[in-house]
């Protein structure tokens, strides 16, 4: 038998048994209070109005009219109570007699008459109360006896469900209990034996049939599979940078805890949800994944991590296979990385504050060297001659070098800090272009070179700061007089595309390679071959003021035909 249907069976009989004991206890209860409302209502009451007749029967010689009154009454009220066998007749017997002592109040005949009538009629009811009282208790005995069978049946069914019920339910539980550590620790011959068709039965079967699959799997490759797959992801996440997995449908297959601190979601939000999807809620996510599939190519970012900015670098590796029996690759994910490179970033940042240090304080040494050269110029500090002439022409020249350097460093320092401060208003472009070439004048006229400007007409104003603006035109200027040769002509060039202001500078020198020209603009690069008289931080700083300033900057060359350095900037 199944063991709900035992329990049904026992708490069914049990509580029926409480309804049955309830029902009986009501009837019974209910049949005394009918008894003895029935002795109060048939029989005490008349005793009441006989004690009254009787009393105001001895009053009536001495308080005729209250006492007849009184007496009147109690009959008339005794008269509506007739309820036992023969107290009509003794009743009735009374009234007459009654009504023949209103005629004569002094016969004391007619009161021996009266008082023998209501003796009666108090006899008879205080026969019938002792026939009701039988009764009555008659009745709680009856009641006592089937409520004391009712609560056997209930006690001994309660009993025999508080013995039994606990043992057959949990002594099952308990071996299967002991069953399942078992199969915990790998012992996957454990087998359960409940003999009862009852739903320990079912249950003994779906566990032992768990069990051999469990066994079977055990033993075969899927469950070697499995285990290395875990393996990989205890690794995955046990490495320090964070790493976010996605197949080729951008959805994410895994996430290091790592990646999780930085991301701010737990796992369970992450695993299996589409990149897109979730870059919707979570605006690093977007940073990291969706905006940035396309590319594998590393992109510092700043995140708050482990109490403080951090510094990372991403990475995305594009991940492909080669099926078995194909030739071509198959795409099947990506996986993106990112490496802390804080203490690096810290190592720049005080290689940064130390070479603006090192910068500024040689400014000052190098600024009084330039004054001391002047003062060797004056002829009111005495004559010199052609061999100190030219010594000190190749000192102006190496400080002139050297402060130049100083101030290329101080500003690429200050741009890496993010101590420069810009004054973006309406400028000219015209001014501009004039103010930087009027400032290489003097250079472009010792090698005989020619300034060309091609500027279009009202051109509106841009919105830049003017004097870093003219910086990088400057730059652009002095790189093309350096490698242009002598007699040769520097285009300038002015001219507005949709709501931008396009500069140009254009020389005839001997170009750029394509291999080199993305790295122009990176810090230190100097190309191969070429004359070496600088930092090579003069064209990176210039792609810092004008990204500053919300423009864009770049170059066009050719091996043999020139280069053309270019900048845009939007109009005001």
């Amino acid at each position: 038998m199944k063991i709900k249907t035992k329990l049904n069976l026992g708490v069914g009989l049990l509580f029926t048994l409480i309804i049955i004991l309830s029902m009986l206890s009501a009837y019974y209860i209910f049949m005394i209070k009918k008894d003895t409302q029935n002795i109060l209502n048939a029989n005490y009451i008349t005793l009441e109005y006989s004690r009254n007749m009787l009393s105001s029967l001895d009053e009536i010689a001495v308080d005729e009219p209250k006492a007849i009154l009184l007496f009147e009454t109690n009959l008339k009220k005794q008269l509506t109570n007739i309820t036992e066998v023969g107290e009509d007749k003794v009743t009735y017997n009374l009234q007459k007699n009654f009504l023949l002592l209103e005629k004569n109040r002094t016969d004391e005949k007619i009161k021996a008459l009266i008082r023998q009538d209501i003796f009666e009629i108090m006899k008879l009811n205080m026969n019938a109360i002792k026939v009701k009282s039988d009764i009555a208790q008659q009745t709680a005995e009856t009641a006592n006896l089937w409520i004391a069978i009712v609560g056997t049946f209930c006690f001994l069914i309660a009993f025999n469900l508080l013995v039994n019920l606990p043992n057959n339910i949990a002594n099952p539980i308990k071996e299967l209990t002991a069953s399942i550590k078992e199969i915990a620790n790998k012992n996957y011959s454990e087998r359960v034996h409940f003999t009862n068709h009852n739903e320990f039965g079912d249950l003994a079967k779906s566990f032992n049939t768990m069990a051999e699959k469990l066994e079977e799997y055990s033993n075969s490759n899927l469950h070697k599979l499995t285990f290395e797959k875990k393996r990989l992801e205890t690794l995955i996440n046990n490495m320090h940078d964070p790493i976010i997995g996605l197949d080729h449908h951008g959805i994410i297959l895994f996430v290091n805890d790592e990646a999780l601190k930085i991301i701010g979601l737990k796992q369970e939000e992450v695993i299996g949800q589409l990149a897109t999807t979730l870059a919707l809620k979570n605006d690093l996510i977007k940073s990291l994944i969706v905006n940035e599939l396309e590319s594998s190519k590393a992109h510092p970012m700043k995140i708050f991590a482990d109490g403080k900015e951090s510094y990372f670098e991403k990475e995305t590796v594009n991940i492909t296979i080669k099926p078995t029996g194909e030739e071509q690759l198959i795409d099947i994910g990506n996986v993106i990385i990112l490496r802390n490179i804080t203490i690096f970033k810290e190592l720049d940042f005080a290689k940064t504050n130390f070479i603006a240090t090192v910068s500024h304080e040689l400014k000052t040494p190098i600024s009084s060297i330039k004054m001391s050269l002047q003062l060797l110029e004056n002829n009111a500090t005495g004559s010199i001659n052609d061999d100190q002439k030219q010594l000190i022409d190749s000192i102006k020249e190496d400080s002139q070098r050297l402060l130049k350097i100083t101030g290329e460093l101080l500003e690429l320092s200050q741009l890496e800090t993010g101590n420069i401060q810009l004054s973006i208003d309406k400028s000219s472009p015209y001014e501009i272009i004039n103010y930087a070439i009027e400032a290489v004048r003097v250079q472009a006229d010792q090698k005989q070179i020619k300034l060309l400007i091609e500027a279009e007409t009202d051109l509106p104003k841009v919105k830049a700061d003017s004097e870093k603006t003219s910086w990088v035109l400057i730059n652009f200027l002095t790189n093309a007089i350096r490698y242009s040769s002598e007699n040769s002509t520097v285009i300038v060039k002015l001219k507005q595309e949709n709501n931008q202001i396009i500069f140009q500078v254009t020389d005839k020198g001997k170009g750029i390679d394509k291999r080199y020209q993305m790295k122009v603009f990176d810090k230190y690069f100097q190309i191969p071959g070429s004359y070496k008289s600088g930092t090579g931080l003069g064209l990176a700083i210039s792609k810092e003021f004008i990204e500053a300033q919300n423009g864009t900057i770049g170059l066009e060359s050719q091996l043999g035909l020139g280069s053309t350095f270019y900048f845009k900037l939007n109009c005001h």
